[in-house]
C-alpha cells in the first residue's frame, strides 16, 4: 500500500492518540459529570451516558448506544452522490430504533435508491443490533460493538453483512468526538469486502440547540478477483446539528472526496424524532451535538 493511502487513516485516528497522550491515567476516563454547566452533557439513562449520545449525531459514525430500554424513535434519511463520471445516485433510508436491557439497541432500516434519471427501486431491508460493553465512562473510549444484516433485493445484488467497533468521547467540555472501524462484506457476487475508518468532531454552539463540526471517512474496496487492486477513497467535510426541539434533531453534512476513487461529492440530510423519556422525571431529554449506515 502507497504512503498516500496510509495518510488518512493517520489523520482519521490523530484525535484517538492525543487524547490518549493528554490523558494521565490511561486506563481511565474523565467521568461526565452534573458539574457541567451543558444540559447536554449530563449523565442520563442506568448507563450514565452524556445526554448528547441521545441522537445521531454524525451520519457517518455512530456513538455508543442512543436509546434507553424500550425508548425508540425514528429517522428519515437523504443521501445523494455526485460521481467523478457525472452520474448522480440519490439512497432514501427510513429507521426504526429501538432501547433494549443489557446496554443493547436495536435498529431496521428500509432503503430505496434513486438513479439520476429518477427511477426508484426497493434496495434492501437491514437489521441491526449494537451492545454497549460498559457503562459509560467505564473503560476507556466506551467501546460498542455492532453487527448488520441487509436482506438485498435480488434485483440489486447479494446480502451484506457488517461488522463495526464504535468509540467515543467527549475530549474536550463542549467538544464530542466518535470513530469507527467498519468490515462489511458481500456474501455472493463479486464479494466485495470492504474495510472502513469513519470519525466525526462535533462542538455544540449552543447548548440543546446547535452543533457543527467535521465528518471524514476513509474506504478500502475491493472484489474477490481484484484484492491487490483495491480502490481508496477519503472523503472530509463539515457538519451541522440543529435541534429545533427536545426530541427532533436535523443534521446537515457535506463531505467532498479528496481522490479520484472518491465520488464528488457526498451528501447527508437527516430528520429524527425521539419517543418516550430519558428517566424518571417526566421530562424528555434536551439534546444536542456527528452520528451510520
Amino acid at each position: 500500500m502507497r504512503i498516500s493511502h496510509l495518510l488518512p487513516a493517520a489523520l482519521l485516528l490523530l484525535p484517538m492518540a492525543l487524547h490518549a497522550q493528554s490523558t494521565d491515567a490511561p486506563t481511565r476516563m474523565p467521568q461526565v459529570t452534573s458539574s457541567s454547566i451543558l444540559s447536554e452533557e449530563q449523565p442520563t439513562g442506568p448507563t450514565g451516558r452524556p445526554e448528547w449520545t441521545s441522537a445521531r449525531r454524525f451520519s457517518t459514525t455512530r456513538v455508543y448506544i442512543q436509546k434507553n430500554p424500550w425508548e425508540m424513535g425514528v429517522e428519515q434519511w437523504w443521501r445523494v452522490r455526485d460521481f467523478r463520471d457525472n452520474t448522480v445516485g440519490h439512497l432514501f433510508q427510513q429507521e426504526f430504533e429501538i432501547g433494549l436491557p443489557g446496554r443493547m439497541q436495536a435498529d431496521f432500516y428500509e432503503n430505496w435508491v434513486m438513479d439520476g434519471r429518477g427511477h426508484a427501486r426497493h434496495h434492501d431491508f437491514a437489521v441491526e443490533l449494537r451492545w454497549a460493553v460498559a457503562d459509560w465512562g467505564a473503560i476507556p473510549l466506551n467501546p460498542t460493538l455492532y453487527g448488520e444484516y441487509k436482506f438485498v433485493d435480488p434485483s440489486q445484488g447479494p446480502d451484506v453483512y457488517e461488522l463495526k467497533l464504535l468509540l467515543g468521547e467527549q475530549l474536550l467540555p463542549r467538544l464530542h468526538w466518535g470513530l469507527n472501524a467498519v468490515y462489511e462484506q458481500e456474501i455472493g457476487g463479486a464479494r466485495t469486502t470492504e474495510f472502513q475508518i469513519s470519525q466525526g468532531l462535533s462542538y455544540s454552539l449552543i447548548d440543546g440547540k446547535l452543533g457543527a463540526g467535521v465528518e471524514m471517512k476513509w474506504i478500502n474496496e475491493s472484489e474477490r478477483d481484484a484484492r491487490g487492486d483495491a480502490a481508496n477513497k477519503f472523503l472530509i467535510g463539515p457538519s451541522v446539528q440543529i435541534r429545533p426541539t427536545p426530541n427532533t434533531h436535523i443534521d446537515l453534512v457535506g463531505l467532498f472526496g479528496t481522490n479520484q476513487e472518491s465520488p464528488n461529492f457526498e451528501g447527508f440530510i437527516v430528520f429524527g424524532i425521539d419517543f418516550g423519556r430519558i428517566d424518571n422525571t417526566g421530562s424528555h431529554y434536551a439534546p444536542a451535538s456527528l452520528r451510520s449506515n
